[in-house]
């Protein structure tokens, strides 16, 4: 059994920097690729960012690209996402994936956690 617990998440002012961090554990947890997703009120979940461990390749939505970073721990199965001038549009459940293959598409990933809730006030 794998689990991803995310962790970081919280409410700050537009402009401001948040940190978030998934941990993954589980005997046999193996992913090369790990990727943040969101879902704001009301829309359908959506792809940030993604990163391939093996090669340290990364790849960002057009709405984050130059404000995020996705990056990983000394151990594997650390994933983080440094989140730098945040507008009120980036409030959402920001949620944690693993998966064989590097994708936008939320079901290329085999593995979840529950989210942990941004919220930036304008």
């Amino acid at each position: 059994q794998v689990q991803l617990v995310e962790s970081g998440g919280g409410l700050v002012q537009a402009g401001g920097s948040l940190r978030l961090s998934c941990a993954a554990s589980g005997r046999t947890f193996s992913s090369d690729v790990m990727g943040w997703f969101r879902q704001a009120p009301g829309k359908e979940r959506e792809f940030v960012a993604v990163i391939r461990w093996s090669a340290s390749i990364t790849s960002y939505a057009d709405s984050v690209k130059g404000r995020f970073t996705i990056s990983r721990g000394n151990a594997k199965n650390t994933v983080y996402l440094q989140m730098n001038s945040l507008k009120p549009e980036d409030t959402a459940v920001y949620y944690c994936a693993a998966g064989a293959w590097s994708s936008t598409k939320e079901g290329q990933y085999d593995y979840w956690g529950q989210g942990t809730q941004v919220t930036v006030s304008s």
